[in-house]
């Protein structure tokens, strides 16, 4: 009997074939998806052997798919995997799975038994890992799946973000506007489905993925950018988007408790998780 899709699946299910249609034309996103694939491509080099957790639509593994890594691609969300595998037909050495987060120590038991070997490293972008409410087995089977030395950049959702507060607050949304301070489960709504998430603190992250994993720097995503929720306006003023990408460029490590996300590098260490 297969088990039910979580939540946060049946909700990205829902608008799988809109997705790119939606978000794909934002600038704000754009500029922030610059912004990590600079990351990507500093963190892995060429013909590097990369995972990535809760890729949606394939947009980042066809992108490092054109720069000569292999991908393999994996998410909760079997339409999603659908359209990532079309999207990444052409590319030989990148690869979809059906896997949530949540099961990827499973995941990992199956890899070891088929004698596959460890990734060079791994990333999860825009927030993916936000739908998993905790973060420790999915810091298990990477401590299964990462080579020691290999890099894994997690983007969370940043916990104090004034873009989102001035952003909300403007559109009368002040509950919304506060919604990251929360520190229990958050409902969320995506194509008219709910979902929990959880804004995930810096010392949770740290301490799920220790000792397998030594964090070894940040950076924030969208300090001055703004968030999505400023679409569209914010797409019909691409001046000022630029020059609040250029900042962000500046300010990228000093202020990145501020980001709208906030990407983490960590590094495998030769430690195991208990």
């Amino acid at each position: 009997m297969t088990a039910p899709l979580p939540a946060a699946a049946q909700a990205f299910d829902a608008v799988a074939p809109v997705f790119d249609a939606r978000f794909g034309e934002w600038l704000s996103v754009a500029a922030q998806r610059r912004a990590v694939r600079d990351a990507l491509a500093a963190a892995f080099a060429e013909d590097a052997d990369v995972l990535e957790l809760g890729g949606g639509t394939g947009e980042d593994a066809r992108w490092l798919s054109e720069r000569r890594r292999r991908v393999c691609m994996t998410d909760a969300s079997p339409a999603m995997v659908d359209a990532a595998s079309r999207k990444l037909r052409p590319y030989r050495s990148a690869r979809t799975v059906v896997v949530a987060a949540e099961h990827l120590e499973a995941w990992a038991r199956d890899r070891a038994a088929r004698g596959e070997p460890p990734f060079d490293g791994a990333f999860s972008n825009f927030a993916a890992l936000n739908c998993v409410l905790d973060l420790r087995p999915v810091a298990r089977g990477l401590a299964q799946l990462i080579r020691p030395g290999g890099a894994v950049l997690l983007v969370l959702f940043g916990t104090c973000s004034p873009g989102e507060v001035v952003v909300q607050c403007a559109r009368g949304s002040v509950g919304t506007a506060l919604r990251r301070l929360s520190r229990g489960n958050v409902t969320a709504r995506l194509g008219g489905r709910p979902f929990e998430i959880r804004y995930h603190r810096l010392r949770d992250v740290v301490a799920a993925m220790q000792p397998a994993f030594e964090l070894i720097g940040r950076r924030g995503i969208g300090v001055f950018v703004p968030p999505s929720a400023a679409e569209p306006w914010i797409s019909r003023h691409p001046a000022l988007l630029r020059l609040c990408e250029s900042l962000d460029r500046r300010v990228a490590r000093l202020l990145a408790p501020l980001g709208d996300h906030v990407l983490y590098r960590f590094v495998r260490t030769d430690l195991d998780l208990p």
